[in-house]
């Protein structure tokens, strides 16, 4: 059982990226942290992400410059901490005369290579797709494209990341533990926490994050201060779907659509190819969405308008959606909205602070997450200072590997393993993958086989080490198996994560 403390420095609502980087940071800076999380880590908007670490090159458009170098500057420390779980990616967009000149989106690229500050990436070029390879799929009377590098994230896995950091450095992380009431008593917050399945518990902390994403405004109720904090926060969906794989390679392409926005298309899982996103805005509650018939509709035609093969909705094999909060800039067009983030402090000497996060991306969670711990500074002075920009996450000490020779060198150890199975833990865990093998030797070592690449061994090391509490936990965040699996794998995955959670609540 977890040891939860009465009293902390910095109590964070909110399990996502921003929740979690926030979390490891201050740990690191000798504060003491709760993190509370009211269902799974990174069970909703941090894991329906475009799966980028990017510097957003269609943000240039709307000239949020200021964004983009920060972006494209995070883009290689997130390289560097984490080379598991972020991957360099080549970003094909075949040229359309009809919807951007040519001439615009040279500009645009030369400002992006010159806003970034590359260390591994190579800068853009204009393309030939009369020529293999990056014309794989495409339709023949595409002729001209441009080619430019950006990453790939396991958007999940980099939330497990700085969370597994937090609490390695003494953060408390507690999940499906939700906030159900608070208010300010002069210097400090008097918050009640609710843990699933335990009796509520009260905590003091000298200050209060609010990163609970689309749940903000729940949170202000719960602890009296809607009436006391103008908010502007829009909601918009975003939506995915997952198709068998339409081309060879392993590039990704960003297609312009008629409508401005853009689509990626990258490859997924293996087998599989990945489209999206959708910008619909999102007018009901927080929580579980769907992608609606409309916005698959929607990503099947714009991939028709660049792919030799014809795509339908009986084609998407999945499909998730995840609800953006974005601070409301008063723009009209939802994909028109920043997804900068904005940091809102209220309090003053004599009393204690609440910071609320609106808005951001994935990319910049690291730089959200200084700038929000700059803000509490005159409240937590005795805090250490910012130590994240050089630091590696946890599994991100491959020795200056690359991920297959790591996966190489895990080979050389473990021979009768296989090379689709290293490669799977390694992709997950990084240098941790060592210790989830442990001393196992043979497909046998690992226990029960749940199907793909998933075994007892890490279902363990899940419960144990990162929060898993579910089949669903472990099929779609801690891994992707949940597209590999079928049913009756599923059904007895579930019947182990019960078991254990059962015995694990009886002791």
């Amino acid at each position: 059982m977890i040891s939860i403390p009465n009293e902390v420095d910095l109590l964070i609502i909110g399990g996502g990226i921003n929740g979690a980087g926030i979390a490891r940071d201050a740990a690191g800076r000798g504060l003491k942290v709760l993190l509370c999380e009211q269902h799974d880590l990174a069970q909703h908007t941090s894991s329906a992400s475009s799966k980028l670490v990017h510097g957003g090159l269609r943000y240039l458009e709307h000239y949020e410059f200021r964004l983009v170098r920060e972006s494209l500057g995070e883009r290689e420390v997130l390289l560097r901490a984490a080379p598991h779980i972020v991957h360099p990616m080549r970003f094909v967009m075949p040229h359309v005369p009809q919807l951007r000149p040519a001439w615009m989106i040279r500009i645009g690229l030369f400002l992006y290579d010159y806003l970034a500050r590359r260390d591994r990436l190579p800068k853009s070029q204009v393309i030939d797709l009369r020529t293999p390879s990056y014309n794989s799929g495409l339709q023949s009377r595409l002729r001209k494209g441009f080619v430019y590098a950006d990453c790939w994230v396991d958007d999940a896995r980099l939330v497990l990341a700085n969370a597994r950091a937090a609490a390695q450095l003494g953060a408390t992380i507690l999940t499906r533990t939700a906030c159900v009431a608070g208010e300010r008593d002069g210097t400090h917050w008097r918050v009640t926490l609710q843990p699933e399945n335990a009796p509520p518990v009260d905590i003091g902390a000298r200050a209060l994050i609010n990163a609970a994403g689309p749940w903000r405004k729940e949170i202000f109720n719960k602890i009296n201060y809607l009436q006391k904090f103008d908010f502007k926060l829009r909601l918009v969906k975003g939506s995915h779907i997952i198709v068998p794989r339409l081309y060879e390679g392993d590039h990704a392409f960003i297609l312009q659509n008629d409508d401005r926005r853009v689509i990626f298309v990258y490859p997924y899982e293996e087998h599989y190819t990945l489209i999206g996103t959708t910008d619909v805005a999102h007018e009901g509650e927080p929580g579980e969405c769907t992608a609606s018939a409309e916005e698959i509709e929607y990503l099947c035609r714009a991939v028709n308008r660049y792919f030799a093969r014809t795509l339908t909705p009986a084609n998407v094999v999945w499909h998730y959606c995840g609800i953006r909060p974005l601070f409301d800039d008063g723009q009209k067009n939802v994909s028109h909205i920043t997804r900068d983030y904005t940091l809102r402090v209220d309090g003053d000497a004599n009393e204690a602070p609440l910071l609320s996060v609106f808005g951001g991306k994935i990319t910049t969670y690291r730089k959200l997450a200084e700038h929000a711990l700059e803000k509490l500074q005159p409240w937590l002075p005795r805090m250490n200072a910012p130590w994240t920009h050089s630091a590696l996450l946890p599994g991100g000490a491959l020795r200056g590997k690359s991920l297959p020779a790591y996966v190489q060198q895990l080979a050389g150890d473990h021979p009768q393993l296989s090379q689709p199975l290293l490669h799977a833990l390694a992709a997950r865990h990084g240098a941790a993958a060592r210790a989830v093998l442990g001393d196992a030797q043979t497909p046998a070592d690992l226990g029960k086989h749940f199907g793909h690449t998933l075994y007892a061994r890490e279902v363990d090391y899940f419960m144990t080490h990162e929060w898993a509490r579910s089949a669903a936990d472990i099929l779609w965040r801690r891994t992707k198996c949940g597209l590999h699996v079928n049913v009756s794998q599923k059904q007895m995955l579930e019947q182990c994560v019960t078991m254990r959670v059962s015995a694990a609540m009886r002791k």
